[in-house]
């Protein structure tokens, strides 16, 4: 944790962003006990709470508390669907090891796109819209992808490549299921409607459809990389989420663009 709270004050300090000591105090308090929370409830560890702490005192200070809880609001999905029919995945051998429960590398594949992003709000404030619908698309990728993992394995239906669509085994890489898709829409979604709950845009249909499009956009993409780099050993699943993730915020952030 030392070396973690030196590491956000070099990056502090190498953007010349200048923080109040107490707002960074309340910052790493806030992040620290919604991580202690998470470990209660045995949806991360101790490395995925430190890591997630770090994290957090970042996406504060550069953008504010909202983006914060909005990326935890997609831990908080995810820790609970890894438990939706956990032992019928367990017999198949797809169960996410350790109870569902997320560690450090989960925390960084999956959210340091978002990490970047909430750093560069805080660096170019005049490009915070355009930011801002990247960081939702992001997320929603990270949501979704972790919904379409989970439920989309307990589909009845056999699972299909996503490069050829033939059938294949539950679990494997690339596979996807008419389930799945639709979890992977609901997670975005759900980041969407929230994303314009929490007053994130002005123009709420616009974004929630925006978020929708990178969110189910950015699983697909994960799939696709599943089914070829990380099949071919290429990407490893922690590498395959972080790109999943950056492409997910990039077709967000080009359709703002070309849309708005």
């Amino acid at each position: 944790m030392t070396l973690g709270s030196a590491m956000a004050m070099w990056i502090l300090a190498s953007f010349g962003y200048t923080v109040a000591p107490f707002h960074l105090l309340i910052a790493f308090i806030f992040a620290l006990f919604l991580g202690y929370l998470a470990y209660r409830t045995n949806i991360a560890d101790i490395s995925a709470v430190l890591s997630a702490t770090l994290m957090g005192v970042l996406i504060i200070v550069f953008s504010n508390i909202l983006w914060f809880v909005l990326l935890l609001t997609f831990f908080i999905l995810g820790g609970v669907f890894t438990k939706y029919k956990y032992n019928y995945k367990l017999d198949l051998g797809i169960a996410q090891e350790k109870g569902g429960v997320r560690t450090y590398e989960n925390v960084f594949s999956n959210s340091t796109a978002a990490l970047v992003l909430a750093i560069a709000c805080g660096i170019y404030p005049q490009h915070s819209n355009l930011i801002t619908y990247a960081f939702l698309g992001t997320v929603a990728t990270a949501a979704g992808d972790t919904l379409a993992s989970e439920i989309g394995t307990t589909a009845r239906q056999s699972p299909r490549m996503i490069t050829n669509l033939k059938p294949t085994k539950t679990g494997t890489d690339g596979a996807v299921t008419s389930l799945g898709e639709l979890a992977a829409f609901g997670g975005a979604l759900a980041i969407g409607i929230l994303g314009a709950a929490f007053g994130f845009v002005e123009q709420i249909i616009p974004a929630i459809l925006i978020t929708c499009a990178g969110g189910w956009g950015g699983t697909n993409i994960d799939s696709l990389l599943g089914a070829t780099f990380q099949k071919n050993g290429y990407l490893s699943n922690s590498g395959v989420n972080f790109v999943a993730t950056a492409i997910g915020a990039l077709i967000s952030g080009i359709l703002y663009i070309l849309v708005l």
